[in-house]
Order: C-alpha cells, then structure tokens, then sequence
C-alpha cells in the first residue's frame, strides 16, 4: 500500500492515471497530452506499473499502457474503511465535533470574570453492585484512577484523602503519553467536603490554568441510593470563580464527566459479572 500511495502521489503521475482511465494509450500520446517530455512520461509510467496500477504491452513499435482498476479498488476500499472508522456513530470523532461545537460557544461566552458561575450539570447513573462497592470506587485512589477520566486521557497522578477535609490532587495525560513525555493535559486541586459511607459525597475542585491560575471551582456532590441490587448515582456539578480562560475546561464538563461514569458503570458491571460468575462455580 505504502509504494501504491507513493506512486499516486506525484501530481504528473496522478494526471497519467486519470488519462488512462478513459482508454489505453501508449507513451507518446500520453506524453502530448500531459504536456510533459516523453522519456519523463516513461519512467513515470514505470513507476506505476511497479505499483501494479498500470500495465502495459508492445504493440509494434509503440508501447501501449492500461489502467489496472483492481488496484485503485483497494485502494478505495482501504479509504472508504478509514472513512467508515472515523465517522462510526459515538465514536471519538463525533466525541471531538461535539467538543468542537462546545468550544465554539463557550468561548464566545466568556467575556469577563464569574460568567459561568452558577451553571450546573446533572448526571445520573444505575450502577450494578451495592452502595458500599460503588463507594470504595468513589474514594479508594486507586479505584479511582482506572476510571476517573475521560476516554481520551489517563490519570497520571491521584490523591483523594476520603474524610472531610481531605486533599484532592487529580493530574492527566494524553492515554497514548505512556511515557509521560508530552505535556500534562489536565491537572487540579480540591477538598472533601462531606463524607458520609454509602449515601453522599462532596468534594470542590478547581482545575488550574497554564500559568498555576484557578480555572473555576467546581462543587460536586454525588448522592447514592440502594436499588436493592444496585445503586442509584446522582451527580450535581456546579460551577463557582470562573475565569475568562476557563472556557476550554467548562466546554469539557459534560463530555468528559459523562465518559467518566460511563467508565465508572463498566466498571461496576464487570465486577458484577466476576461475582456472579464466581458464585455460580
């Protein structure tokens, strides 16, 4: 594929191909036609005939080259894959439009200081597993770091200290930065507000600007209720202090946050599944 695309990427080479799709010509006409000298129309041509999209034979004293439609069908079907794969509905690219379109309008609204304070975010989840397992997931650190982040990023560095009063320390990177050789994408500071095992949880935190500046600070508060079975999960995330250049965070709020506990719930009911599996054997 890789000697395919380097054959069709030269313009002079492209412009052959298209003559050749409309009949076989040999090397002279298509040097005419081309506008170009012949002996470099012939090496062109060679260079796609070793790519397999043209062929040729001699006829007499000329030499008459054909296109090969199989190889531009792969060719075509490799693309319109990537195609299908980048546009497959929910996917990342969709992911990143809809982010893309919430950039857009945030930044147009942040035009002076507090402008997103007071804006809230509901999110509601049904967890399989007990309040007391959906618990340990929300304030055990390392529980914590195999969901707490969107799809795209990873945690790099956690500390939740669950009592009230405890630190909140969450950094983030990108989720291929496995070396933790690129930037930090994210990081953020807070506390524990109220801790009460099983029912509620509420903690500040404050994403911090490039320059070590405070973002916003957001107060969330996640209240469970027994399903008998599962959980309930009801997040209410609201927004205080917001800064001109909050923009980009706030525009990520309901994306990422949402990817978060739809990881959360996965987690929930694989766990789930090992349970039952277990007591079944």
């Amino acid at each position: 594929m890789d000697v395919l695309l380097a054959a069709l990427a030269d313009p002079a080479r492209w412009r052959l191909v298209c003559l050749l799709a409309e009949r076989p010509r040999p090397v002279g006409v298509l040097a005419r036609l081309a506008e170009a000298r012949q002996p470099q129309t012939t090496k062109h041509l060679q260079t796609l005939e070793r790519a397999g999209v043209v062929t040729s034979q001699r006829s007499g004293q000329r030499r008459v080259y054909a296109l090969q439609p199989g190889a531009l069908r792969e060719l075509a079907g490799v693309l319109s894959g990537l195609a299908d794969t980048a546009e497959r509905a929910g996917g990342p690219r969709e992911t990143f439009d809809r982010y893309g379109a919430s950039l857009d309008a945030e930044r147009s609204a942040a035009q002076e200081e507090g402008w997103a304070d007071g804006r809230s975010f509901r999110f509601q989840r049904t967890l399989a597993g007990r309040p007391e397992l959906v618990w340990r997931q929300l304030t055990e650190a390392a529980l914590l770091a195999g969901w707490w982040t969107p799809d795209d990023l990873r945690v790099s560095k956690l500390v939740f200290e669950a009592r009230r009063g405890g630190r909140i320390v969450q950094e983030y990177r990108d989720v291929e930065d496995e070396g933790g050789t690129e930037p930090v994408v994210g990081y953020a500071e807070g506390v524990v507000v109220d801790v009460r095992p099983g029912e509620r949880l509420a903690y500040r935190l404050s994403p911090l600007l490039p320059d070590g500046g405070t973002a916003f600070t957001a107060h969330v508060d996640l209240a469970l209720r027994d399903t008998g079975g599962g959980t309930d999960l009801d997040v209410h995330y609201r927004i205080t202090d917001s800064m001109v250049d909050s923009a980009d965070f706030v525009a990520g709020i309901e994306i990422g946050f949402g990817q978060s506990l739809d990881r959360l719930a996965a987690v929930m009911a694989a766990e789930s599944h090992d349970t039952d599996s277990r007591s079944t054997q």
